[in-house]
Parts: structure tokens; C-alpha cells; sequence
């Protein structure tokens, strides 16, 4: 299925049903009353975030949605059948924004999150409804009302307890197929990864969510590459995880160093201050590795060195990893 984190779609509520003018007629009755039916109430829009679901493709290829209308109501005061709602399923972690304004107008965190997005319309009432003192044969019935109807904006913001960050080819979807049960596609060149790929970490019978997504480069928060459409990935993961690649010798891997963290903040403020743990990968394949360690030390005293392949520190990882979210989720909470 193709990968798609926003998406442009037009929606309508159903409209209210119309109100019925009728008398009631039979034999021996040849002026009854007022008997026309209410309308029904137009169907709503509804959307609801499912955790089995990855991608906004999940829609479908339309662009417009419609609720059903209710139908009208008839003699004999039948109401009009209501217009069934419209449920959308959606990942969790989508934003619905407002297209025209751009304000967030609902953020669908949580799997079961649900709203009603835009209501129906109110069927009409029937006429009985305008029977009086004077009037007691109104011939007057009301219309339906229309169902509410706006463009949206839809955004996907993938949610995890884990964000890789790393300039193309640190080595993310090693690490990521390494840890959990995923598999990602793994190339020897840059920007494989084309989309965000989560895995399940499991340490203890407690899963843990960790998300891969492309590659930063220099310019990334101004669109460049990748750019933003995949950095607003990891703005909701509770820690991330910055790899480096220590197999490209201590300038280069300098230079990957301050590229990421450069990026990260000029992107956004908050993103930078998230609890960072930086790993250095691909050990196996380091020359010098004293040169490394040290120099790895002097950008970051809490580094952590690891070998997806041989797995070299990944257990050590694990272990700072589940310390590094507890405390994250504490503060979340207060």
C-alpha cells in the first residue's frame, strides 16, 4: 500500500429530511387532521483512529465524502428515516486541520479516539407541528435543514515511544529490524527508507513503539530532501535515538553529528529539547576504534557504541532505552 501522511478531502453531512404537509382521509373521516410525518436527521461525519492502520491511504482514492441525507417524512405521521452516518478510519496520531484557516480541529491520539466532525442536518417537522386555535388545516410543512459541509485537511503525525534520527544510511533500519520484529528494506545507499517504518521492541512482556523514518540532510526543516514532511514524524515520540555512523571516520562522523542536531533544531524547539540517547553504529566496521570511542565522547559523554550486525551493545541499549522512556512517560504525566 502506498505510504501517504496528508491528505485533502472535501466533506458533507447528510441533509435533514423534509417535513410531509398530509391530512388524514378514510371513509367516514373526510376532514381529518394535520398527519404528515417529520423529516429524518441527515447523517454525520464521523472519524475514529485505528491502530492497525499505518498509512492515510487507508481512505481510499476519493476526495469527497457525503453522509446520507434523511429521507422525507409521509402521511399517516411516518417520520423519515434518519441518514446513516459516515465513519472514516484513520491512523492514530492523525491531526484534522481546518483547510482553509489551517487551526487543528481535532487530534486523534489514541486508538478508539473518535469525533463527530460535521453533524447532520435537522429533519423538517410536518405539519401537525403548525396546527393552532385559528389553523387547525395547516398547509405548511418544513424543509430540512443542510448538513454541515467543509474542506479538511488531514495530517499524519506517526506516535511512538522511539524516533530514529540519522543522516541517510546511519544505519536506522538495521537497527530498527535488529531490535524489533520489523523489516524494513536495508540497501547500502542513501534514502532507502522512504516512509516511516515501526517495529515492536519487547524487553520484559513490555512493548515498546520505535519508529524509522528517512534520513535527515543539511537543510531539512526548510523542505530540503525529505525535509519536513518526515521530521513532524518524530515529534511525538517520547525519545530519540540520533545514530551516527562511526565506520566513516571521526571528521565525517563530526560533521553527521552537528548536521542532525543543527536540523533538529531549527525545526522546532521542543523537538530539540526531547530526551536524546546518541548511538554510534556500524562498530564492526571501525579501523581505529580508540580514535572513534574518543572522539565520540567529546560530542556526546553518554554515547553508546553498538553493532546491529553482531549485536555489540544492543542489549546495553535496550536496558537505557527502557530507563530513558520511564522517565519521559513520568514526566508526561506530572
Amino acid at each position: 500500500m502506498v505510504f501517504r501522511d496528508e491528505l485533502r478531502i472535501r466533506l458533507k453531512a447528510g441533509d435533514g429530511g423534509n417535513g410531509c404537509t398530509s391530512f388524514h382521509r378514510e371513509k367516514y373521516v373526510p376532514k381529518g387532521g394535520p398527519d404528515g410525518g417529520d423529516g429524518g436527521k441527515g447523517g454525520d461525519i464521523v472519524f475514529e483512529a485505528d491502530q492497525r492502520l499505518l498509512s492515510l491511504e487507508s481512505i481510499g482514492a476519493r476526495r469527497q465524502f457525503a453522509a446520507r441525507n434523511g429521507e422525507p417524512g409521509g402521511g399517516s405521521k411516518c417520520h423519515g428515516r434518519d441518514g446513516a452516518d459516515l465513519v472514516l478510519m484513520v491512523p492514530v496520531g492523525t491531526l484534522i486541520r481546518d483547510a482553509e484557516r489551517g487551526h487543528v480541529l481535532k487530534d486523534l491520539d489514541r486508538h478508539g479516539a473518535r469525533v463527530v466532525l460535521l453533524a447532520g442536518g435537522k429533519g423538517g417537522r410536518g405539519n401537525p407541528h403548525f396546527a393552532s386555535a385559528v389553523n387547525r388545516t395547516p398547509r405548511r410543512s418544513e424543509p430540512g435543514r443542510p448538513g454541515e459541509e467543509r474542506m479538511v485537511l488531514l495530517e499524519l503525525r506517526t506516535i511512538a515511544d522511539v524516533g530514529l534520527l540519522g543522516l541517510p544510511n546511519a544505519g536506522k533500519s538495521t537497527l530498527l529490524a535488529a531490535l524489533t520484529h520489523a523489516k524494513p528494506e536495508i540497501a547500502p545507499y542513501p534514502f532507502t527508507t522512504l516512509t516511516p517504518n515501526l517495529g515492536i521492541l519487547e524487553i520484559d512482556y513490555e512493548p515498546y513503539v520505535v519508529a524509522d523514518v528517512p534520513g535527515i540532510i543539511e537543510g531539512a526543516h526548510q523542505g530540503k530532501g525529505l525535509g519536513v514532511r518526515f521530521l513532524k514524524h518524530v515529534e511525538r515520540t517520547r525519545v530519540l535515538l540520533h545514530l551516527v555512523d562511526a565506520s566513516c571516520g571521526v571528521e565525517a562522523m563530526q560533521e553527521a553529528f552537528s548536521t542532525v542536531r543543527a536540523e533538529v533544531a531549527a525545526y522546532s524547539v521542543e523537538l530539540a529539547a526531547k530526551p536524546t540517547l546518541t548511538v554510534f553504529t556500524k562498530m564492526e566496521l571501525v579501523a581505529d576504534e580508540k580514535a572513534v570511542t574518543k572522539a565520540a565522547k567529546k560530542l556526546d559523554k553518554a554515547a553508546l557504541f553498538v553493532s546491529a550486525h553482531t549485536g555489540r551493545g544492543l542489549d546495553e541499549l535496550k536496558a537505557t532505552l527502557v530507563t530513558a522512556i520511564a522517565r519521559a512517560r513520568k514526566f508526561a504525566a506530572g
